[in-house]
C-alpha cells in the first residue's frame, strides 16, 4: 500500500511539476488579455454627425465599455454559452466532465467544455485546433486570468474581441452591421441572433443564411425561457419576431474623395490611423455633399448631351469625322472617356469644406481633381485683377478702354520677334467702358489694357499679396489667367471678397477623438488682405455678372448669387466660381487629358448649372440661410446715368462719370 501510495504521489508531482512547467511557458502570454488593446476602427462623421465612413485594417471593430452593454446583451450571452459564469472560477468542472464522457464515447474530442472565460483566451492567445495540451493552457490561463480581471472586464473583452460574421468584430459593430442599430436599440430577438452568432459565425451570418440565423436565436430564446430569465410574453413575441437585416459594405464610405484627402492629410501624423480607433469629424455637409455631387452629374449629363447634338447634326450634314487644328481624326467619344469636373463649397466666413467632389465617378478614377488637378482659371482670375485696381484708386465707374492692341516678343528660345494679338471672346471691340462693365461682360481687351495701365509689376506683387504663387507669367498673358491653379487654391483665393477682404484657408477636420477621449480641435486660419469696403465693391461687380453677364444661367431664385465664369484658350477649362452671402462655390469641367471642349463649352453653360444646382437645392434643405449681400457702413453710393453705382473713399466716383450737376446726385 505504501508503495501505491508513494507511486501515486510520484505521479501527482511529476504530473504537477509538468503542469508548472507548462504554465511557465505561457504565463506571460496572459497580458494580451489583461492589457486588451485590439484593432479599432476610425470613423468619420460629417458636421451633423451622420456616419460618412469607417477605416480600418484586418479587423472592422468598434469597441462599447461595459456599462454600455445592455443587460439583456448579458444574460442572452451567459444563458447560451456559459449559465454559471457568474459562480465559476474560470473552468466549469460540471461541464468538463459531461464533455469528457461525451469524447469517451465518440473516441475522440467532440465536445469542449469552454468557458466565457477560456474562449476568450482561446481567441487572443490561443489556437483554436482540438488537442489536450491546447485545453489544459488554456484552463491554466482562465483560473489566473480570473484572479486578474473581474467578471465584467472578462466580458467586455470578450463581447469585443469574437468575430461576428460578415467581416464585423465585436458586437457593437455586428449591431450596427447587421441591424443599423445601437446595441440599446436592440430587442430580444436581435440579441439572441448577435450572441449565437461567435458559435459559427459564417454559418449563422444572416445576411447568407437568415433562417440559419433566426433558428439560432431561438435557440438562445428558448434558453432563456427554461431558465426564467424572461416571461411567457416575451418569449411568444421573440420567437415570431423576423428582423430587417442589411447586407453592408464594411467601410460604408458615402464620399470616397473626401474621405481620401483627410486620409491622406492624417496618415502621415497618425501612423495608426487604420487600428488606432479614431472618432474623426469633418466640416463636410453629406446632404450638401450628396447635392453637390447631383449637380455635377447633372451638368456633366448636359455637356455629353450637347456633344451628341452637335455629332448628330453633323452626320446630317454629311460630316462623317470631326478633326482638330491640326488635322488629327477626333474619336467621337472622346468627352465619355475623358470629361471629367470636380466641385467644392466651404462656408466663406471660416473656411469649413461643406462639399468636396473630386470627379463624376470614384469608381471609374479616384484622382481628385479638387485637391490634385492643376489647371488655368482663364477669366476666372480676372476678378483679383480688377480688384487690385480698386485697391489702387480705380472705382467700378472708371473708364477702361477696350480696344484691341498687337504685341511683339520675343520667342522663347530664340530672337525671333513674335506678335501677339489678344481678342474678346466676341471678337467685338466697345473702346470705352466702365471698370464695371469690363468685369460683368468678361472684356479681354478691357483687363490687359487696365493691366498696362497699372503696370504689369504692380499688379503682380499685389497678386502675390493676394496669395497667389510665383508660377504666375511675369507678362500680360497673366490676365487671361494663363497659370495652373487647383480649384481649393483658387477657392482660398474667392474667399478675399466672399468675406469681406479677408481670405480664408478651406479645412475639412473638426476635430479627432482618440480611443483614450482626448480631443484636438481645429480653428479656421484667416489673413485680412484688403478692406472689406473695398472687397464689397468687387463682390457687387461679381453680383450683376450674374445677374445680367457671363454667369447668368447660375441665378438661383430668391437669393444674392455673385460669381464670374472662366473659360481657358480653346475651352480647354471651364470654370465657375461663385457664392452666396454666406457659402461658397467653385465649379471646373474639362477633359483630363487637357484636350478642348467644343467651342460650346464656356465656364457658364458647362460649369454654371451644377453651380446653381446646389444652391437651388441646399436651399430648399436650408432655408434660414442668409439671402442678401449687406452693404458695410464705409460704402456710399450715388445715381450715374439712372443707375446707382457704389463707391469708397478709397475708390472715389471719377468726376467726368457724373453726367448731373454735383447738387443733384443722389446718396444713399
Amino acid at each position: 500500500m505504501k508503495y501505491i501510495l508513494g507511486f501515486f504521489t510520484i505521479i501527482a508531482l511529476a504530473v504537477l511539476g509538468w503542469l508548472l512547467y507548462l504554465y511557465s511557458t505561457i504565463r506571460f502570454e496572459i497580458d494580451k488579455v489583461v492589457d486588451y488593446k485590439p484593432r479599432l476602427t476610425t470613423q468619420f462623421f460629417d458636421k451633423n454627425g451622420k456616419l460618412i465612413a469607417n477605416t480600418f485594417s484586418k479587423e472592422n471593430r468598434l469597441y462599447v465599455k461595459y456599462e454600455n452593454i445592455p443587460p439583456r446583451v448579458i444574460e442572452a450571452l451567459v444563458a447560451i454559452e456559459d449559465t454559471q459564469f457568474f459562480e465559476h472560477n474560470g473552468i466549469n468542472p460540471d461541464a468538463i466532465s459531461r464533455a469528457i464522457i461525451k469524447d469517451i464515447k465518440a473516441g475522440s474530442l467532440v465536445e469542449g467544455a469552454s468557458t466565457l472565460t477560456q474562449q476568450l483566451i482561446k481567441t487572443l492567445i490561443l489556437s483554436r485546433e482540438k488537442k489536450l495540451t491546447r485545453k489544459i493552457k488554456e484552463a491554466l490561463l482562465a483560473l489566473r486570468l480570473e484572479t486578474i480581471l473581474s467578471k465584467e472586464e472578462i466580458l467586455e473583452r470578450y463581447l469585443n474581441q469574437v468575430y461576428f460574421g460578415h467581416g464585423y468584430y465585436g458586437i457593437k459593430t455586428a449591431a450596427l452591421g447587421y441591424f443599423k442599430k445601437n446595441l440599446y436599440e436592440l430587442n430580444l430577438k436581435e440579441i439572441a441572433m448577435l450572441v449565437g452568432l461567435p458559435r459559427a459565425p459564417s454559418f449563422y451570418d444572416p445576411t447568407r443564411n437568415l433562417n440559419f440565423a433566426l433558428a439560432r436565436g431561438n435557440q438562445v430564446i428558448k434558453r432563456m425561457n427554461t431558465l426564467g430569465w424572461i416571461n411567457k410574453k416575451e418569449y411568444e413575441e421573440s420567437m415570431k419576431y423576423v428582423p430587417k437585416v442589411y447586407d453592408q459594405t464594411l467601410t460604408q464610405n458615402k464620399a470616397p474623395y473626401v474621405i481620401d484627402y483627410v486620409t491622406k492629410i492624417l496618415s502621415e501624423d497618425i501612423k495608426d490611423l487604420k487600428t488606432g480607433g479614431y472618432k474623426i469629424d469633418l466640416t463636410v455637409d453629406l446632404d450638401a455633399q450628396k447635392i453637390a455631387k447631383e449637380g455635377l452629374d447633372l451638368a456633366y449629363k448636359k455637356i455629353l448631351k450637347r456633344d451628341d447634338y452637335f455629332q448628330k447634326l453633323n452626320k446630317k450634314r454629311g460630316i462623317e469625322k470631326e478633326y482638330d487644328e491640326n488635322g488629327k481624326e477626333l474619336d467621337p467619344d472622346r468627352f465619355i472617356k475623358t470629361l471629367n469636373g470636380a466641385l467644392i463649397s466651404i462656408e466663406s466666413n471660416s473656411g469649413k469644406i461643406l462639399s468636396l467632389v473630386g470627379g463624376i465617378d470614384y469608381t471609374k478614377s479616384n484622382f481628385n481633381r479638387v485637391i490634385q488637378s492643376k489647371r488655368q482659371p482663364g477669366s476666372a482670375f480676372k476678378p483679383f485683377i480688377y480688384l487690385t485696381a480698386l485697391d489702387l484708386g480705380y472705382s467700378p465707374a472708371s473708364q477702361l478702354t477696350d480696344i484691341s492692341r498687337t504685341y511683339e516678343y520675343e520667342a522663347k528660345d530664340s530672337d525671333e520677334k513674335k506678335k501677339w494679338q489678344p481678342k474678346n471672346y466676341s471678337g467685338k471691340y466697345k473702346g470705352l467702358m466702365p471698370l464695371r462693365e469690363a468685369l460683368v461682360h468678361s472684356r479681354n481687351l478691357a483687363t490687359i489694357n487696365l493691366v498696362t495701365d497699372i503696370g504689369i509689376d504692380v499688379v503682380y506683387n499685389n497678386l502675390q499679396r493676394f496669395g497667389f504663387s510665383d508660377n504666375m507669367p511675369y507678362n500680360l498673358s497673366i490676365t487671361l489667367g494663363s497659370f495652373a491653379i487647383s480649384p481649393i487654391d483658387l477657392s482660398e483665393e474667392y474667399s478675399i471678397i466672399s468675406n469681406d477682404g479677408i481670405k480664408v484657408k478651406p479645412y475639412i477636420i473638426n476635430s479627432i477623438t482618440n480611443r483614450n477621449g482626448s480631443i484636438i480641435n481645429f480653428e479656421p486660419q484667416s489673413k485680412v488682405i484688403t478692406d472689406e469696403n473695398q472687397a464689397f465693391l468687387m463682390k457687387d461687380i461679381l453680383h450683376d455678372a450674374v445677374k445680367r453677364g457671363t454667369g447668368r444661367i447660375a441665378q438661383v431664385k430668391n437669393i444674392d448669387i455673385a460669381g464670374k465664369t472662366g473659360t481657358t484658350n480653346k475651352n480647354v477649362d471651364a470654370w465657375f466660381c461663385g457664392f452666396s452671402p454666406t457659402i461658397q462655390t467653385i465649379v471646373w469641367f474639362g477633359n483630363d487629358d487637357n484636350k478642348p471642349m467644343r467651342k460650346t463649352e464656356t465656364g457658364g453653360r458647362a460649369a454654371g448649372p451644377a453651380f446653381a444646382y446646389f444652391y437651388k437645392n441646399y436651399l430648399k434643405i436650408h432655408p434660414e440661410l442668409k439671402r442678401e449681400f449687406d452693404v458695410p457702413s464705409g460704402v456710399k453710393s450715388a445715381i450715374i446715368n439712372g443707375k446707382k453705382e457704389y463707391y469708397t473713399n478709397t475708390s472715389k466716383l471719377p468726376i467726368d462719370a457724373l453726367n448731373v450737376p454735383k447738387e443733384n446726385q443722389i446718396e444713399f
